[in-house]
């Protein structure tokens, strides 16, 4: 599986998991220094899961809070520990 975003992989493994209907690649496999922590908002530090949004950003673009992992999941969740999930204009593949 790849994600993909304005043609550039920025993850890219055969390990991914689904979970609750959003593919979530291993930390490893993405290419974080394209990711930049977003600033948390009031629903992030109410997440039971600890979640950190990153924003995608390469060659002057960006796209905001299009990738996000749980860095204290609770128990439903322990299995994407501080995996990469994708959204809005990053395309899965």
């Amino acid at each position: 599986m790849k994600a993909i975003w304005r043609g550039r992989v920025i993850a890219d493994s055969e390990q991914t998991l689904e979970v609750k209907g959003y593919r979530y690649f291993p930390r490893e496999a993405v290419r974080m220094e394209l990711l930049h922590t977003a600033p948390k908002t009031q629903s992030d530090l109410a997440c039971p899961h600890g979640v950190q949004f990153y924003d995608v950003v390469a060659d002057g673009s960006s796209s905001p809070r299009a990738a996000w992992s749980y860095e204290a999941p609770q128990a439903a969740m322990t299995s994407i520990d501080r995996w990469i999930g994708f959204w809005q204009d990053v395309e899965i593949r």
